[in-house]
């Protein structure tokens, strides 16, 4: 039998020999990789009541409903790229050039970039993983927010990497505290995820709050990787400004895709964006391109299909999908907003909305896991809890379900907080009655 002579197998593994003398244990990267929210989900008893259909809030594929479909030039441009028999070997590992190229008119808010600063993953969640993994090192930590995406956490945690997490403040549309994040920031630092517009919050920064992260980059030499797979996403009212629009001195890794905007999530086809005006990141070029070739390219079909994808898709397209989650945040926010003991933040873009739990006021409940749990139980309604988020008592909503879907659930949420709350009775239906009618 073949012996590690590897000097750190803890003892457990020593003792994993059987009978027939075979030893096997997954590596260390895999015992602690974990995704927060399977792991949190996965510990609740979610027992629906049978009286009532499901209504999952909880998921993130705005697809599976069947009311947000792909455009037809999507569907059509992908059709053209199978049926030309093109696109059936591998690519370049940072992508088909022509694709590249279609990129680089697409971001072109972004500010000023080239083919050569486009490399095309499979999704944003695998450009992601790249910034990262590029950027940091093993006893190194990034600066991710709170409350965040959890697999920013899921990608650091098995390799060695910390995660310090700086807080938003829900009081201020959540906002970044810079104090606090400009507290985290230590020798062994990085680099600064922001995401915007925001999962879970579906906040939208300001320019002016933009430059004041860009203040704290700058002032630390440290880069950016902005997650911005819903920069499209944003509600009439609000703007989003690329970050690297505004970077005069700080390198931004940007990330987005195809995902949420084009409504073809497991076409996994992502980019990363390369800003860097002072040349700051030569080594860290070379990096993602190396790190691109572990892979040998994301999907071709989908590249071949990019350039029509990206142009021809009209924007009455985007405008309807925007009007419906915008719709469905205004029912939601309504509704929940008169219930006694929740606090929902309206969101100015991407497809969530935060709601907090005045924990107190529902004495049945310790926290927002139980909460979530019961409210599964009673009424057939799932929500994440905020715990999945680093953020304990909130819960999150998602608003890519149908209309009456989305009201129907608000109105379940009424009847289980008016069932709970400590001083039963307070809460005002109107809203709701107003909306039905």
């Amino acid at each position: 039998m073949r012996k590690s002579d590897s000097s750190d197998i803890d003892h457990e593994e020593t003792n994993l020999t059987s009978s027939s003398g075979w030893k096997l244990r997954s590596s260390k990267l895999a015992r602690n990789t974990h995704n927060r929210i399977r792991e949190i989900v996965e510990t609740l008893k979610l027992e629906p009541n049978p009286d009532k259909p499901m209504i999952p809030l909880s998921i993130g594929d705005p697809t599976i409903f069947g009311n947000l479909v792909a455009a037809d030039e999507t569907i059509n441009a992908i059709k053209r790229a199978i049926e030309s028999g093109k696109y059936n070997g591998y690519a370049a590992s940072t992508g088909h050039e022509e694709a590249r190229k279609a990129i680089v008119k697409y971001v072109a808010h972004q500010g000023p970039v080239t083919p050569n600063d486009i490399i095309i993953c499979s999704g944003c969640s695998s450009a992601l993983e790249m910034c990262i993994l590029t950027l940091a090192d093993v006893g190194q930590n990034i600066l991710v927010p709170r409350p965040g995406f959890c697999l920013y956490n899921t990608l650091c945690e098995g390799l060695g990497i910390e995660v310090r997490y700086y807080n938003l403040l829900p009081e201020k549309e959540w906002e970044v505290d810079l104090e606090h994040m400009e507290s985290l920031i230590d020798t062994h630092t990085s680099c600064i995820l922001i995401n915007n517009p925001s999962n879970p919050c579906g906040s939208v920064f300001s320019k002016s709050h933009l430059q004041k992260i860009l203040k704290v980059a700058e002032k630390y030499f440290l880069p950016i990787i902005a997650d911005e797979i819903y920069e499209h996403f944003v509600f009439t009212g609000s703007k989003h400004i690329s970050i690297s629009s505004l970077s005069k001195d700080v390198p931004i890794l940007s990330c987005g895709g195809l995902t949420k905007r084009f409504l073809v999530p497991g076409w996994r086809t992502g980019w990363i964006v390369i800003h860097d005006r002072e040349h700051r990141l030569k080594d860290v070029i070379c990096g993602l391109k190396q790190m691109a070739a572990r892979i040998l390219g994301s999907n071709t079909l989908v590249q071949g299909a990019l350039p029509e994808i990206l142009c021809n898709t009209p924007q009455s397209y985007f405008d309807g999908v925007l009007d419906i989650l915008s719709q469905n945040a205004k029912c939601a926010f309504d509704v929940l907003k008169a219930i006694v003991g929740l606090n929902p933040i309206l969101p100015k873009g991407a497809m969530y909305m935060m709601v907090g739990i005045d924990i107190d006021d529902f004495p049945s409940f310790k926290n927002d896991l139980e909460f979530v749990q019961d409210l599964v139980h009673e009424q057939s309604v799932f929500c994440l809890p905020g715990s999945c988020f680093e953020l304990p008592n909130y819960f999150r909503i998602v608003l890519t379900v149908p209309y009456e879907m989305i009201l129907e659930a608000c109105s379940r949420i009424s009847e289980f907080c008016e069932k709970h709350h400590k001083n039963s009775g307070l809460i005002n239906y109107s809203v709701i009655q107003q909306i039905n009618s």
